[in-house]
This record gives structure tokens, C-alpha cells and sequence, in this order.
């Protein structure tokens, strides 16, 4: 009698559950990503969309502004005036003879581009500097991809891009703003530092610099970048060539970032210009004062303490905030990200104690420190990732709410 032959066939159910696994395998990298910033973006438009139906009359539009018209809020317009009319040649002054707000604070590089855009198409500025800020987005959302995978599992840097997409202000990405073309500058330049390009970094340093206020940032952490290369060189070998490139690289970065305030003066006739401007905004809160080196944070310890009737509480929750990140940049976590990153953390944070006055707009002001999502990115649990994603979406609310949206009375800008 002839046997029969039992062949085993894969279940149906089983192969159906698998079936998406397989697919997402063999998705390419770029496709995943593109995937969670298409939707992200949805979900950030629908935000914007909702608050643009409750915007009131407010001093940039009418009523319930269309998305574009909403996009040109806040410092938009200044972008927009350097765009089509450049920057003074005479600093304007207040009625008390103190520089008063202009276009020198915003650099060059975002409406440069904008405008050779609009000069190729033809097209106004609101279509076309949303456009730029959008296509940016995306191109950091790939960067940072790369970037992340040069240190961790693929699937850590695939949840490392849906954070930086959902963050509580990636709306900036999609405004008129210089955020997005910054920070795919900044995100290319790790790349290229992680992988010890330093040649190639010249040009994007260089770009980097002109587009928003933090070159001093980014030469301090290139100096430590080659301390802690010299450090470690009997592990991870410092060749002379490395030394040297790295080194003038650093040099580079130093002038670069001095370059905005020369123009501002070759142009003005005044050394300070570039510093006069910027401390014309921080003028509302403390007068008009000079740039002293850590003094910003005090100064607004002090204001806000006293605002919010905290007194020095204030400043001991800054000490409190300096220490916490200080100490989160040694936990586990972060350490997986590598020195490079940490150092530019660490050079960045440094970088606004230095300089800048705390108020609603260093929000928007730490956006260079999302490198360090990668850290936030590692826990696997379902349930973690979940709530923070959950939790940023809400905090896009909060931050529309808070700085975007305008309810006439408005004095927490971007």
C-alpha cells in the first residue's frame, strides 16, 4: 500500500501574524522614517489647524487665520523683513537712546534661502518659507536616524526619531521659523564628528554658524572633543593628522562663530551691534543692561522669583535643574550615546548659562540638545513608550497654547 506523504503547511493565522513583521523588515530605513514624520506632521498640522480656528483678531492677521498666515506669528516676520529688505545700515534707537529690537538679531542663513527659493519660483514668502522649514524637518528626521545608529539598535533609533517628530515643540518645525534648516545642520555635523570627518565639517560649520546664534557652543565642544580623543588615545588611537585637523577645525568653529557680530559691525559702524541687538529683547524684563558672562540666569532667577513671589526658591530650582542634567548626562542611558554627544549637551547647556535670559522663548532655545532624545529613547516597554509619546503630543497642546497662539494679552512668545 502506498504511503502517504503528510507535508506540514504553515497556519494561516500564524503566517497572517507574521506577515507585517516580515514587511517591516524589509522596509528600508529611510521608508520607517519617513513613515513616522508623515505622521507626525499630521498630527502637528491637525494641533496647529485647531488653534488657527480659535486664533483671534491678533497683530499679525484677522480672525481664524488659514495655516499659512497662522505659520507667520512671532519672530516670523522678522525672518520675512531680512528676506526681502535686508538688515539696517543705522541700528534704529528707542525714545531713551538704546538700541531698540531689529533684524541683526536673526541670522542670515534661513532667509537667504528662502529668497533664492522665491526668486527661482516666483512664489511669495509664506508658501515657500513653510516649504523650506518642512522639507527640513524631514531631512533632520533621516540624519537623526543615522546619527542615533551609530550608537544604538536599529529599533532604539527608529523610537529616538519618533520622539525628535512628536517633541513638545516640533510645531517650529513647520512654522517660518530657522529651527529646522539649524537643526539639520547641527544634526549632520554629529554625524560627520562621530565618524571623525573634520574636513567635510568646514562648509557645514560654516552654514551652521549664519543660521542660528551657537557657534561658541559647538567650538567648545570640538575642544573637548580633541581633549577627550587625547585622553583616550591609548584605546582608541588620536593619529597626528586627526590632531591637527581637528584642532584647526576648532580654530574654525571659534571664528565662525564671532563672524555674525563682525558684519553686524562692519555694516553698522557699531562693535556691539550684534550684542546691543539681542539685549534689546531681554530689555522688558530687567532694562537694558550689558552682556556679562552667567549673569542672564541670575538675573532672572531674581525676576522671577520675585514675579511669582518664590523669592530665592527660584534660584535653588536652577541649581536643582543645572545638577539633574549634569547628572543625567552620566546615567546609563546617556552614556550608550557616546562621549560626542554628551559633550555637545554639556558645550550647549554651558552655552545658554552664558549667555541667555530665561524666559518663554529657552523652551524653544533647547532644541539643539535633541541628540540626547536617543537617551530618552531606550526603554523598551511598551507601556514607557506609549505615555512619552502621549506625553509629548500633549505638551505640542501646551506649548501652542502657551507660546503660539495668541490671546491678545500675550507675553510668553516662542
Amino acid at each position: 500500500m502506498a504511503q502517504r506523504i503528510l507535508i506540514a503547511r504553515p497556519s494561516t493565522k500564524r503566517s497572517g501574524r507574521r506577515r507585517p513583521i516580515v514587511l517591516y523588515r524589509l522596509t528600508p530605513w529611510w521608508a520607517k522614517v519617513f513613515a513616522v514624520w508623515l505622521a507626525s506632521r499630521a498630527i502637528t498640522t491637525s494641533l496647529m489647524l485647531l488653534f488657527a480656528g480659535w486664533q483671534p483678531k491678533n497683530p499679525w492677521t484677522a480672525a481664524h487665520p488659514s495655516y499659512l498666515a497662522f505659520s507667520q506669528f512671532w519672530d516670523s516676520g522678522w525672518y520675512h523683513t531680512v528676506a526681502v529688505s535686508g538688515y539696517p545700515s543705522e541700528l534704529p534707537m528707542t525714545a531713551a537712546g538704546r538700541v531698540a529690537e531689529n533684524a541683526w538679531a536673526f541670522l542670515p542663513g534661513y532667509p537667504i534661502l528662502v529668497r533664492a527659493l522665491m526668486v527661482a519660483t516666483t512664489l511669495p514668502w509664506e508658501p515657500v518659507s513653510v516649504f523650506v522649514s518642512v522639507a527640513f524637518s524631514l531631512a533632520t528626521a533621516l540624519v537623526f536616524y543615522r546619527l542615533c545608529l551609530l550608537r544604538l539598535p536599529s529599533e532604539t533609533a527608529l523610537f529616538s526619531v519618533v520622539l525628535f517628530c512628536v517633541a513638545p515643540l516640533s510645531p517650529i518645525l513647520q512654522v517660518s521659523y530657522a529651527e529646522s534648516m539649524y537643526l539639520f545642520l547641527l544634526a549632520v555635523a554629529l554625524y560627520l564628528l562621530l565618524r571623525r570627518r573634520y574636513g567635510i565639517l568646514v562648509p557645514v560649520i560654516a552654514v551652521m554658524s549664519l543660521t542660528r546664534p551657537s557657534g561658541l557652543a559647538f567650538a567648545l565642544a570640538l575642544f573637548l572633543h580633541v581633549a577627550h580623543r587625547w585622553l583616550t588615545r591609548d584605546s582608541d588611537p588620536f593619529p597626528t593628522r586627526d590632531r591637527v585637523a581637528a584642532l584647526l577645525l576648532a580654530g574654525f568653529s571659534t571664528l565662525m562663530s564671532f563672524a555674525w557680530t563682525v558684519i553686524a559691525w562692519a555694516v553698522t559702524g557699531s562693535a556691539t551691534a550684534y550684542t546691543d541687538t539681542e539685549l534689546a529683547w531681554r530689555a522688558p524684563y530687567i532694562g537694558y543692561g550689558t552682556l556679562e558672562p552667567f549673569e542672564p540666569w541670575l538675573q532672572g532667577a531674581a525676576f522671577w522669583g520675585a514675579l511669582w513671589h518664590v523669592g530665592g526658591l527660584a534660584l535653588w530650582l536652577l541649581a536643582v535643574v543645572i545638577l539633574g542634567f549634569v547628572a543625567f548626562l552620566f546615567t546609563p542611558t546617556a552614556r550608550r550615546l557616546g562621549a560626542d554627544i554628551r559633550i555637545w549637551g554639556a558645550s550647549y547647556g554651558l552655552y545658554l548659562l552664558a549667555v541667555f535670559f530665561p524666559q518663554s522663548s529657552t523652551f524653544r532655545l533647547l532644541m539643539p540638545m535633541f541628540p540626547l532624545l536617543g537617551a530618552v529613547a531606550q526603554p523598551r516597554s511598551t507601556i514607557y513608550r506609549v505615555s512619552v509619546v502621549a506625553l509629548f503630543i500633549a505638551g505640542q497642546f501646551g506649548w501652542l497654547y502657551i507660546c503660539w497662539w495668541d490671546n491678545g494679552y500675550d507675553w510668553t512668545p516662542p
